[in-house]
């Protein structure tokens, strides 16, 4: 049984965490320092509130404790050039007997300063999202590490490299000039995405799902819309996490078999989540500046207000993929149009809309590409064409239930 102590531990430290150590980085002007900082105030609350009891303000406690645990470590530590100024601002900060206004007003600043700082594009894709599920999330580098398969051993260094570059090429800890941010909040919100799809439909191992790396990203997704209300994407991008993440339980049968969305158990879609996402997109559709996430919401939506799995308005989603393409061209969301197209109009048609995409050779080794070929293959009648396509999804499928699944619709096939 977890005592009161431990429980509003690990309370304070998902709900502040992050604004607390943004705040600290950016008096300390090191992430190391800063993280090991808030990582001692933590180890001294849970003591301190087991033998003391939970303060009444457990938020503060945290707050005041890590930055006099970060004097002790500034003042320890001689590598860093400013540390004279960086220590004066903090032991007046910390001479305060409550926080001023504008220290107050500065957190939400601070906490958009660690965002931008953690999804830098000089950072490759790999260390930004490890950085953000790290010092946003709060993730361990063992629970970052078991989420995307590699070794604890590597994820530390990922993390570690990403830290020492944001160091070496003096990446300013910054909300970035206006003619920056749209495609600065692209890039944070390309990060989130990235941290949501990989929670949504792993790339490899046992599980579909790795729901940990769900409820981040969606934590993260509503902190960013907290930050920087005004964004149509920031909301699109929430509402189409929320609308898919609804559906989580459904998405495996009882025996951990893919169920396809036709087929799902609709009492099990989580409503509460979906009536938040429907407003989170009517919200971003109101700025009226159409963007990538909200069409991809609307195509979601779409599917879930269908009276069933086989009554979606396909003709309408292909015309919303159509948009999506052409705003946002790539190989994936012309896969995805042209399966709905496929859907809308006849699978010969969707075949047409795929030809290219089998002759590109960066896509060879794609495996919904040939997932969707097979399917479409099946419904136009080409027995033959759709078992060499499935047996093709099969060889590449790095995850054992979308595999399965394949071996399913590929045993059916042949045994018909």
């Amino acid at each position: 049984m977890v005592d009161l102590a431990t429980a509003a531990a690990v309370r304070v430290f998902r709900d502040e965490r992050a604004a607390v150590l943004a705040t600290l980085i950016r008096y300390v002007g090191d992430f190391q320092v800063a993280e090991d900082a808030v990582q001692d105030a933590f180890e001294a609350a849970l003591a301190a509130w087991r033998r003391d009891g939970v303060p009444d303000n457990p938020a503060a406690w945290i707050t005041v404790t890590a930055r006099r645990r970060a004097i002790d470590r500034l003042r320890r530590d001689q590598s860093i050039s400013d540390r004279a100024e960086r220590l004066a601002a903090l032991l007046r900060l910390n001479r305060q007997e409550h926080f001023s206004m504008s220290e107050a007003s500065a957190i939400a600043d601070d906490r958009l300063r660690l965002i931008f700082t953690c999804c830098h594009p000089a950072l490759d894709m790999p260390a930004r999202v490890a950085l953000t599920l790290r010092t946003l999330g709060g993730l361990t580098t063992g629970e970052i590490a078991r989420a995307f398969l590699v070794g604890e051993p590597t994820m530390g260094k990922r993390i570690v490299r990403a830290k020492r570059k944001i160091a070496d090429a003096h990446i300013p800890y910054r909300v970035p000039a206006d003619e920056e941010l749209p495609d600065r909040v692209r890039g944070v919100l390309r990060v989130v995405y990235l941290i949501f799809n990989e929670g949504y439909s792993a790339s490899e191992g046992d599980l579909l799902v790795r729901a940990e790396l769900c409820d981040e990203a969606i934590r993260l997704g509503r902190l960013v819309c907290e930050l920087m209300p005004d964004d149509a994407e920031v909301w699109g991008l929430l509402a189409l996490m929320l609308l898919h993440d609804a559906r989580r339980t459904s998405r495996v049968d009882g025996n951990g078999s893919y169920v396809p969305l036709q087929a799902q158990d609709r009492s099990m879609w989580d409503w509460d989540r979906i009536g938040e996402g429907f407003r989170a997109l009517e919200r971003a559709v109101r700025f009226g500046r159409p963007g990538q996430y909200q069409l991809q919401a609307a195509i979601i939506a779409l599917h879930i207000r269908a009276a069933d799995g086989d009554a979606a308005d396909w003709a309408q989603i292909a015309q919303l993929y159509g948009a999506l393409g052409r705003l946002n061209p790539s190989p994936v969301v012309e896969l995805n149009h042209a399966a709905a197209v496929g859907f809308a109009y006849g699978a010969s048609a969707g075949l047409e809309l795929l030809e290219p995409l089998l002759g590109d050779p960066a896509l060879e080794r794609y495996q919904p590409l040939h997932a969707t070929h097979a399917e479409l293959l099946r419904r136009a009648g080409d027995l033959t064409g759709a078992i060499h396509a499935y047996e093709r999804a099969i060889a590449l499928s790095a995850n054992g239930v979308e595999r399965a699944e394949l071996e399913r619709r590929l045993e059916a096939l042949t045994a018909g």
